[in-house]
């Protein structure tokens, strides 16, 4: 566990540039980018959500899940990074 809390604490610090309660604001702006579009239970595409977590691994969907939360942060309008990974 300690090693998941340094893990968790360097991430918020990479994502806050060195400011762990800036990096805790960029994971938030992310959620709640993904739920805004959710609010009004829009229909989506199901079939290739649930096929994309069932045939791939779990490396693939890391990345994935950076690739959306670099996403959604860009869709905040508050971005502090350029994105790269």
């Amino acid at each position: 566990t300690g090693d998941r809390e340094a893990l968790i604490r360097y991430v918020r610090l990479h994502l806050g540039d060195g400011d762990e309660a800036a990096g805790r604001r960029e994971i938030d702006k992310a959620w709640v980018e993904a739920l805004v579009p959710l609010l009004d239970v829009p229909p989506t595409d199901r079939a290739f959500i649930l096929e994309t977590l069932a045939t791939k691994d779990a490396a693939t969907l890391a990345h994935l899940f950076f690739h959306l939360h670099f996403y959604l942060v860009r869709r905040s309008g508050e971005w502090i990074h350029d994105g790269s990974l």
